[in-house]
């Protein structure tokens, strides 16, 4: 746990409670963006985890959608799908709900209870990247090991 940020360490914590033993990374450059992050992770953009944070408009709900890299959710479709129009949160409700700063939000681990989608596009793949606590620490993990960790619904978000 020495030598990263306080909020990788803080993340690192939580990863391992999760029973997950994956190396968090500090990388050189930022991974803030998506294709930011596949080129200092020496991947495809779609292997990146995007994760985002959206709001229900009625009820508060804080929905953190972890998605594929290469794609774009499609918030009222998903809302449909979850039962509630979705809106997008801002950068105050992200670090309220998650503790984390947009760019660096990690996929668990967040001050208050969020309910997790994934991506089913993620699970195409052997290895995907998430943020873990900055926008320059990472770590690598297993689409299954995502969905177990964060007790995440897969869905269709595009």
């Amino acid at each position: 746990m020495t030598g990263l940020p306080s909020s990788a360490a803080r993340f690192e914590l939580a990863l391992r409670a999760a029973g997950s033993d994956a190396e968090i990374v500090e990388m050189a450059e930022s991974t803030r963006t998506a294709e930011e992050a596949a080129a200092a992770c020496s991947c495809a953009v779609a292997q990146i985890v995007k994760s985002m944070i959206f709001r229900g408009a009625d009820t508060g709900v804080a929905h953190l959608v972890l998605t594929s890299g290469s794609n774009r959710v499609h918030e009222k479709r998903l809302g449909r799908r979850l039962g509630e129009k979705l809106e997008r949160a801002d950068a105050g409700f992200v670090r309220r709900v998650t503790s984390y700063s947009i760019g660096g939000v990690p996929p668990l681990g967040h001050a208050e209870p969020t309910h997790v989608v994934i991506d089913e596009d993620l699970l195409a793949h052997d290895v995907v990247w998430a943020a873990a606590g900055t926008p320059r620490c990472v770590f690598s993990t297993t689409p299954a090991e995502l969905v177990a960790m964060t007790g995440g619904q897969v869905l269709t978000v595009t």
